[in-house]
């Protein structure tokens, strides 16, 4: 991945990177009514409490939208990876989240497709939360 932009972790993500890191989505809830939220931020949207929390989600949602990348800017960068999906994933704890989808063709991915969460380890500092087409049990 040399050269290419990576996360840069403030005071609010930085739970969100070092459990990636682990190999483990951790996403913000607020310690008061309880809702979850990504990305995460100093106050809760819904009750506007400071209070918060980190949870370790499943892993597991479903394909909310997605578009399928053919012209990669900048081309030095991504010209080797297209065509690639850019895909909003709804996971089991209610929250929205941007991501890649991986492990089947673009052209295979349906909305409301369940998907389950992979990491990629692109340094020693810096692990990527992908997600790829759920694994029947």
């Amino acid at each position: 991945m040399s050269g290419k932009p990576v996360p840069v972790p403030d005071a609010d993500s930085r739970p969100f990177w070092d459990g990636c890191r682990e190999h483990q989505l951790r996403i913000e809830r607020c310690a008061d009514c309880g809702t979850a939220r990504f990305p995460p931020s100093g106050m809760c949207p819904h009750c506007r409490s400071s209070r918060r929390e980190w949870i370790t989600a499943s892993g597991r949602g479903t394909v909310f939208s997605w578009i399928v990348v053919r012209h990669p800017v900048p081309k030095e960068m991504y010209a080797g990876e297209v065509p690639y999906v850019v895909a909003l994933v709804e996971l089991e704890e209610g929250v929205r989240m941007p991501t890649n989808i991986v492990g089947c063709e673009p052209g295979a991915i349906r909305a409301g497709m369940p998907v389950e969460v992979v990491f990629e380890d692109v340094s020693a500092d810096v692990t990527l939360p992908r997600f790829r087409p759920q694994v029947p049990s």
